[in-house]
């Protein structure tokens, strides 16, 4: 018994003496790294005051310390940044909807600023501006070097003065020079209207205002279509939409969906995610629909498209989209600034994240380019004679009044289908998508 109980304590001893030998190099490892922050603090400090003390000019000490934070920012992703309490307030008047500048959503990327979207009806739009664009000079000032905050507020000025950007262009041999007149930007978050049988609904970002403008424009375009009887579908047009706000995302994704996920979220602790349940309540009455997307389709409008893809909800058309799988908490800081921080990834009910991905179109179609000369080939076309319009041409008489007024009426619909093709291919595809499976549907 005696030597049980000797054998018992030299074990718990040698079970001390290894638990010691394993901690301290432990503590020691944290001792060392607590110590190398300290010491970069040091040296930020040093280098701090020899700026001060000893740069050619004098220097604003302010705007130093926000140069830095936002640098320390900045050097994470492309979303991280530091907004100063100007731009701070700038974002919460954007997300009311209503500002000041060029319209247009940018991000960064080697260097120089691209252009996630145009925003619809804005001067950036009306000039030329396309997504994908890179912003290189400024009224002929390079944007190489600067930070993104810098760039945009480069680009920002006096409505109505003018402003020339140079864009590089995917496929331009040479950078582009556009002129583009600031004005006041009234964001529409959501126009409809309907196109034949089809309920279109445009949204061009993700504010305040997004879902009640898109549930009064469900209702609006409805009634004027005689009922939901009469729609044959709804075509949900994201593209160049380059997101907003989360919770509007999860909104217009609910207003079609009777339950499900929406989409989750997942930070650095797994305890901080979050997952986003739809309620029941389609306002469409589960009515087909057609999502269109393309590479400026961002964020908000990539949880949208994927949510109602992975729940089989919507055919999505047209092209991969950005691939801003990440989400960013703005967080308030002293002296009215605030810091935006990716905090964490979303993924869509299937689980897979879009970040640097995109969401895959069920259907990929490209918009085709129209050169001028084509243009004016398709009117000529539209414009073409028929038998009807030769000189002596023999009436039909074998038909009612009626029934040639009804076969002219459907003559005129499939003229303005054809012309649609012609302005806008990929949402003519997704329209005939809806009249084919229509089609399908037996009459009650």
């Amino acid at each position: 018994m005696r030597k049980f109980l000797m054998a018992a304590g030299i074990g718990t001893l040698a079970g001390l003496v290894v638990t010691t030998q394993v901690a301290e190099p432990l503590l020691a490892q944290e001792s060392a790294k607590t110590t190398d922050v300290y010491q970069q603090l040091d040296l930020f400090g040093d280098i701090f005051e020899r700026i001060r003390a000893q740069y050619v000019e004098e220097v604003d000490e302010g705007d130093l310390i926000e140069a830095a934070i936002n640098g320390m920012l900045t050097s994470l992703d492309p979303h991280s940044s530091y907004l100063s309490p100007d731009a701070a307030a700038d974002m919460r008047v954007q997300t009311r909807g209503e500002f000041g500048g060029l319209g247009i959503e940018v991000t960064q990327e080697d260097g120089f600023v691209k252009v996630v979207s145009p925003i619809d009806g804005t001067p950036a739009d009306e000039a030329g501006v396309e997504a994908g664009d890179f912003i290189t000079h400024v009224d002929g000032e390079s944007l190489l070097g600067l930070t993104l905050d810098q760039a945009v507020e480069m680009m920002r000025g006096p409505v109505g003065s003018e402003i020339i950007i140079t864009v590089a262009r995917k496929d331009a041999a040479e950078p582009l020079e556009i002129s583009i007149i600031r004005d006041t930007i009234k964001l529409t978050a959501v126009r409809s209207r309907v196109e034949g049988e089809t309920v279109v609904l445009r949204l061009t970002t993700f504010n305040d205002q997004t879902y009640p403008n898109l549930e009064a424009g469900i209702k609006k375009q409805v009634e004027e279509a005689g009922g939901m009887d009469k729609v044959n579908g709804f075509v949900l047009d994201l593209r160049n939409n380059p997101g907003g706000l989360l919770t509007q995302a999860i909104k217009v994704s609910d207003a079609f969906l009777e339950s499900g996920e929406i989409v989750s979220t997942r930070g650095r602790n797994p305890a901080d995610g979050d997952r986003f349940n739809a309620v029941a309540g389609d306002l469409t009455g589960g009515k087909p629909l057609v999502v269109l997307i393309n590479g400026g389709s961002a964020s908000a409008s990539e949880i949208v498209a994927g949510a109602l893809q992975d729940h089989r909800r919507a055919i999505v058309v047209g092209t991969k989209s950005f691939g801003k799988g990440s989400v960013q908490t703005v967080m308030q800081l002293r002296g009215e600034g605030a810091m935006r921080l990716t905090t964490a990834r979303y993924y869509t009910p299937s689980g897979r994240s879009i970040q640097s991905l995109g969401v895959s179109p069920d259907i990929v179609v490209e918009q085709p380019r129209r050169a001028a000369e084509e243009a004016e080939e398709a009117d000529v076309k539209f414009k073409a004679r028929t038998e009807a319009d030769l000189r002596g041409s023999i009436s039909n008489d074998s038909l009612t009044e009626d029934e040639i007024e009804q076969i002219k009426a459907d003559q005129e619909k499939a003229l303005a289908a054809a012309k649609l093709r012609e302005d806008d291919y990929q949402l003519a595809y997704a329209i005939d998508i809806l009249k084919g499976l229509s089609a399908l549907v037996p009459s009650k």
